[in-house]
């Protein structure tokens, strides 16, 4: 590696770090801890890579990178920041940061790109984007690899024309993740609309959907549960997209690769929506963000009621060992509830252990072995879920939690198999059709009629 790298970070023992690192692998290195003596140096031609922290004592780094692109052109820049969300990723994205990376961070990744940074340079002159101000009501909150590379690839895909199909289980922030792409890119002025099967049926719907777009964005909330025929509108209706159309997104809590093979998804409509595909982690695929999570909505409750709260660490540890099968919705409903009940400022594990025990506790349950029986299966996952609590009990309702995972997937297949006709799907239930609908809004099940019946 050769080369000038300047670092900025008021933290001292990074740049101690960086100092040494870079150092050995054969870099000059000058470090500070101010922005102002940052930018002297750029303005005097030193350095060929800035790695640069965000929040600085006398400024913000993010801020700063179009003057820097300004007065050096081509002169990348590396942002590393504590602040782990998606906004610091789009702010860098649109302040043309040569890359980004959340602190704390791997010491032999950053290297590598520090050597790819020094190595390419950058041939174009980047162009100077306003720096937006992070949305704290954007509960897209994480420091693990999962998320930070979940960021990343939103602010790559921004401001592209490309489709993005955003997967994921139910709670996880898809639709978010869609807002965010809009808001954030070129077509922030022009409307976003959300689409369901209902506003794209008849003869004018379709047009008239793309017409309340104009030239922004298109959602299509949940396009698994489209039936064929309004798959068959969204085809054609894609189809007819000319000059100045709105960007295609899509959210599917559902395989939809699965759904092709089982004959109920169209192929050629997966083409038209899957330009990009996001998968949004499940909650329990992250645990080291769920303290972080609960922190945020623990301080966005607090500005609902004014007073502070905060988790005592049996309680926390508590919250971070729960499974979360709503995902990071069930976490801030909970956490919410928990700042509007709690008696006291701290939390404690007893209040936790209360307001989870009316809550599903269980992992989604997925399919086993071929030929597993179902009985297995369960079993197999209740293993798991009480090995979860590490040697600890569960809180109380066990049962009643644990007949609503089975009882929820049982219902919404049985309404899909009837075509979502709730007197039929009670019928071959064997339960009293006002139980069914009981049950329907107890679970919060989306019920979505279809046409045809199996």
């Amino acid at each position: 590696m050769d080369g000038t790298v300047l670092v900025a970070d008021d933290d001292r023992t990074i740049r101690t770090v960086l100092t040494q690192a870079l150092t050995r692998a054969g870099c000059k290195v000058h470090a500070t801890s101010s922005l102002m003596t940052l930018m002297r140096w750029v303005e005097e031609g030193k350095g060929d890579l800035v790695i640069s922290d965000v929040m600085m004592p006398d400024g913000n780094g993010l801020e700063a990178l179009p003057r820097i692109a300004k007065e050096r052109p081509g002169l990348p820049v590396i942002v590393i920041s504590a602040q782990n969300t998606i906004m610091t990723a789009i702010q860098a994205a649109e302040a043309e940061a040569y890359d980004y990376l959340p602190k704390p961070f791997d010491l032999p990744d950053l290297m590598k790109r520090a050597a790819r940074a020094l190595e390419q340079k950058r041939r174009v002159v980047p162009r100077v984007a306003e720096v937006r101000t992070a949305g704290d009501d954007l509960p897209l909150v994480g420091r693990t690899a999962l998320m930070q590379a979940l960021y990343r690839l939103v602010a790559r895909v921004m401001n592209t024309d490309l489709p993005v199909l955003i997967t994921g289980e139910s709670g996880t922030g898809k639709s978010l993740i869609a807002r965010a792409i809009h808001d954030f890119s070129d077509r922030r002025a022009q409307p976003c609309i959300v689409v369901a099967a209902a506003d794209i049926d008849g003869l004018e719907g379709p047009a008239a959907v793309i017409a309340r777009a104009k030239g922004g964005s298109l959602v299509f909330d949940e396009v698994s549960d489209y039936d064929d025929d309004a798959q068959a509108r969204v085809v054609r209706m894609l189809d007819t997209l000319g000059d100045n159309a709105p960007r295609v997104l899509a959210t599917s809590q559902i395989d939809l690769a699965a759904r092709i093979e089982a004959g109920t998804f169209r192929r050629d409509l997966f083409y038209r929506l899957g330009g990009v595909t996001i998968s949004v982690p499940a909650l329990r695929e992250r645990v080291d963000d769920i303290p972080l999570l609960a922190e945020h909505f623990l301080v966005r409750g607090d500005r609902e009621i004014g007073t502070r709260r905060h988790f005592s660490p049996e309680a926390m540890e508590l919250v971070r060992a729960f499974p979360w099968p709503g995902n990071v919705r069930q976490l801030e409903n909970t956490v919410r509830r928990l700042v509007v009940t709690s008696s006291e400022e701290e939390i404690t594990r007893a209040e936790v252990e209360a307001a989870l025990g009316s809550q599903p506790a269980m992992e989604p349950l997925r399919g086993g072995g071929e030929g597993e029986k179902l009985s297995a299966s369960v079993a197999r996952h209740l293993t798991r879920y009480f090995d979860l609590h590490g040697g600890a009990l569960p809180p109380p309702g066990v049962y009643q939690r644990i007949l609503r995972e089975i009882e929820m997937p049982l219902i919404e297949i049985a309404l899909d198999a009837t075509a979502g006709n709730q007197a039929k799907c009670a019928d071959l239930l064997g339960i009293n059709r006002n139980t069914l609908r009981k049950k329907i809004t107890d679970l919060d099940i989306r019920v979505t009629r279809r046409r045809k019946l199996m």
